[in-house]
């Protein structure tokens, strides 16, 4: 009882240690096991190459949870509650090369948990409450490690050594809004220095010493410059950035700020000739009352690039005008402006960009009418402009914009995407130096010979297309996913087309042939499509996947799914495997019946050679004739059974024999002598079938009314065709155990073997063999004792006795 009381007891007892599994791993061994409510570490295929488990409820992670796992690259814990990690827990991860610990309850770090990967590349601890990074260095022996991100709202403390063993990186990210002690030098070992993201709110910027530290300590003329989750509102706070200004820096972004137009131009002032590059600022909120003095005062001939996106203006009606601030746009040669709410540029600014190449005015409210005066009415003084972006506005007129851009003499890119248009003229004019053109996103459904010809990179993806009729010859790339193209293009369209994107139309299949027509191609993108997954389709693309050819497909192999027939819809092309029956329906009909007609003819000889033929047509005419039999009894004519004592069954070659001699001897009475036995009745088929009756009801009938059958046997009974019918039928019905043993008397004429007789008679060829016969005397003295056999066969005396 104790053994089956611990037996019961023992999954209770596994129970808490039993691990869920993961199993959504794609075909590159990428398992994605985020929002799945895992409280540990779920077993996952020791083959995987990345794992993410971020967003879940782990809580620890054991020496055992990622035992195996020697060929990850990735792996993801972000956004759990993972609070301790084994010192352990990775040593098996030889080849990790990025881990993601962020957004966790870390309290703090060990320099154990990463001693042993030696691969890693990329690690983030953002955002865990760890108030120093501890010691010894937690990085100390990550000699590869390119990324790095730490700190959070805990951070308080950063300290010479603490990142030692890190002596360059691609990018460095540092949470340290609320850091209030930090030794000058912590972060200035590290270089080379890709770039540079530092999250500083306003408690760490009042500590003007701290933060200028920080600040010299990461700023270098080459590297980028992120300052995030700014409050730049007075003097005060712009004072850290003296120190990055000092440092000659020319990449400055300031990411996710609130900021005012006094602290513009205290900013302004810092960076009075520094040759800042750069300037960008993503995630903006302006205030204030639109007053830019004394920046015009300020020197900044370096600036090359301006980017703003995302900008909320608040009291909008105070910033009437920047054109105090037009001493800037004199220099920059790239002027981005993106999501900003702005309706306008007037041409009067545009005016002022005397240098600008590349402007960038996407995700605003421009009209067509709008953008007339932004560029001056098609009289743009922005005679250097080589890139236009104009995407997602409200514009709707591709006549308007053709008109206004026509005299840009050096433009190259044109971007109209996410628009609008719904048509195309008939015909247009455009810079001779336009290269790039794109159309995405809108409303046409036809296209017409206003496209330029000069076109390199055409972008005509998410319209209601159906054909491309349009002669390019200098096309490079043409991208047309998301339309309702039928079918590809013919290539003679394209002499130079070296990249086509057709995914997610309704194209049902494409051939070698369609593919050759297209003399450049090399990069082909045709996925998400309506495939009919023909014989012809099916081998094709599976070559093509393989590589099999001058076109390759750069999308994924999984995007190319059959649509039809039904019983594959949804299958992957590369995956399908088509029957002989379906790809060569003529061949296999005609194989097949080639191969039925060669075995019905062996069937037919083998049963011709079994006599099979001879069995049925006897069975036939045996169920017919019984049938008439049953007739005849049923109607009162059992008076006629027994008429005769015996059948002859002979040849008619052989007939004097019975004419002259059988019948004689057994039917004629011979003098008055009481002792001669009586005389016999014979059947004779001459004379006792009935004429007009079917023969086989003659012969059924004769032996039905016949005590025996006599078979009279010669050479000539074998060789005769009627005689072998007769003997065939009256074999069928003397042996088939309706007759008795004795019912047949076979006589031989001449001397005949077994071997005579037609093999199919194998009952009569028995019959010889077991059954004592008469042969026909040669000698004249010996016919006596014949007749006197015979007689006693036909009435069965001596059997009897």
């Amino acid at each position: 009882m104790k053994t089956l009381f611990s037996i019961s007891i023992l999954p209770k007892r596994l129970k808490s240690n039993l691990r869920s599994s993961c199993d959504r791993c794609d075909l590159r061994l990428s398992c994605n096991c985020s929002y799945d409510g895992f409280t540990r570490v779920p077993v996952v295929t020791d083959r995987a190459l990345t794992l993410d488990l971020s967003f879940n409820n782990i809580t620890m992670v054991t020496v055992d949870d990622l035992t195996g796992h020697r060929q990850l690259r990735a792996l993801s814990l972000h956004g759990n509650r993972l609070a301790v990690i084994h010192l352990s827990a990775f040593d098996s991860l030889w080849s990790l090369e990025e881990l993601d610990l962020s957004d966790n309850q870390l309290t703090a770090l060990n320099h154990k948990w990463f001693s042993k990967l030696g691969a890693l590349q990329k690690l983030n601890l953002l955002n865990n409450p760890y108030s120093c990074l501890g010691s010894p260095p937690v990085f100390q022996g990550l000699a590869r490690l390119r990324t790095l991100a730490f700190g959070g709202p805990a951070l308080e403390e950063l300290k010479i050594g603490d990142l030692s063993g890190v002596t360059q990186l691609e990018e460095l990210t540092v949470h340290a809004n609320n850091l209030t002690r930090y030794e000058s030098g912590a972060l200035a070992d590290i270089w080379p220095l890709g770039r540079v993201t530092l999250s500083l709110h306003n408690p760490f910027l009042t500590n003007v010493p701290l933060a200028s530290d920080v600040l010299s300590d990461v700023s270098y003329p080459e590297t980028p410059l992120i300052l995030e989750d700014l409050h730049l509102i007075g003097k005060e706070t712009v004072q850290p950035l003296y120190a990055s200004a000092r440092r000659r820096v020319r990449y400055i972004t300031l990411r996710n700020v609130f900021v005012s137009d006094e602290a513009i131009v205290n900013f302004l002032v810092v960076f009075n000739g520094v040759p800042l590059t750069c300037f960008s600022v993503d995630s903006v909120t302006l205030t204030g009352e639109g007053r830019w003095t004394p920046a015009n005062w300020t020197y900044h001939k370096s600036f090359d690039e301006f980017f703003i996106r995302n900008i909320v203006v608040l009291d909008v009606f105070h910033f009437v005008s920047f054109l105090n601030l037009g001493f800037l746009l004199q220099y920059p040669r790239k002027v981005s402006l993106i999501n900003g709410k702005a309706y306008v540029m007037p041409c009067q600014t545009s005016g002022l960009l005397k240098n600008l190449q590349y402007l960038d005015l996407s995700d605003n409210l421009l009209t067509d009418m709008t953008l007339k005066e932004t560029l001056c009415g098609g009289h743009s003084p922005l005679t250097d402009l080589r890139v236009l972006n104009i995407s997602g506005n409200a514009l709707k007129s591709l006549s308007m914009v053709r008109w206004l851009v026509v005299k840009l003499s050096k433009l190259t890119h044109l971007d109209l995407s996410r628009n609008g248009y719904s048509s195309m003229p008939l015909s247009c004019s455009w810079p001779h130096t336009l290269r790039y053109l794109n159309i995405s996103r809108a409303k046409l459904t036809a296209i017409t010979p206003c496209l330029p010809t000069t076109l390199e990179v055409l972008d005509l993806s998410n319209n209601d297309l159906k054909n491309f009729y349009l002669v390019l010859p200098a096309l490079r790339e043409l991208y047309l996913s998301g339309n309702k193209f039928l079918s590809l293009p013919s290539g003679e369209l394209f002499p130079n087309l070296q990249t086509l994107k057709i995914q997610s139309n309704t194209l049902n299949m494409f051939n070698r042939s369609d593919l050759q027509l297209y003399r450049r191609l090399q990069n082909l993108q045709a996925g998400q499509n309506k495939f009919v997954c023909s014989c012809d389709f099916v081998p094709f693309l599976q070559s093509v996947i393989k590589g099999h050819g001058d076109v390759y497909l750069t999308d994924e192999e999984e995007s190319y799914v059959c649509d039809s027939p039904l019983y594959l819809q949804g299958e992957p092309v590369g995956q399908v495997r088509l029957s002989v029956v379906e790809c060569h329906r003529v061949l296999f009909v005609s194989v097949s019946c080639g191969v039925a007609l060669f075995v019905a003819i062996l069937v037919c000889i083998l049963l011709w050679r079994l006599h099979a033929f001879w069995y049925l047509k006897m069975t036939w005419a045996w169920l017919k004739a019984k049938r008439s039999s049953r007739r005849h009894r049923g109607r009162g004519d059992s008076e006629a059974l027994l008429s005769f004592d015996a059948f002859v069954s002979y040849s008619e070659r052989d007939a004097s024999w019975v004419e002259n001699f059988l019948v004689p001897e057994l039917e004629e009475p011979r003098g008055g002598d009481d002792t001669r036995p009586r005389p016999l009745t014979l059947c004779l088929h001459k004379r006792d079938f009935l004429p007009g009756q079917w023969i086989v009801d003659n012969i059924m009938s004769a032996m039905e009314r016949s005590r025996r059958t006599v078979f009279v046997l010669s050479e000539n009974f074998v060789q005769s065709d009627w005689c072998r019918y007769e003997l065939d039928f009256s074999h069928f019905w003397l042996f088939d155990g309706h007759a008795g043993r004795d019912a047949a008397i076979l006589i031989l004429l001449e001397p005949l073997s077994k071997d005579d007789i037609p093999k199919r008679f194998y009952k009569l060829r028995k019959l010889m063999g077991s059954t004592t016969y008469l042969e026909w005397p040669q000698e004249e003295e010996r016919t006596g004792e014949f007749w006197r056999s015979l007689r006693n066969a036909l009435r069965g005396e001596e059997d009897d006795d």
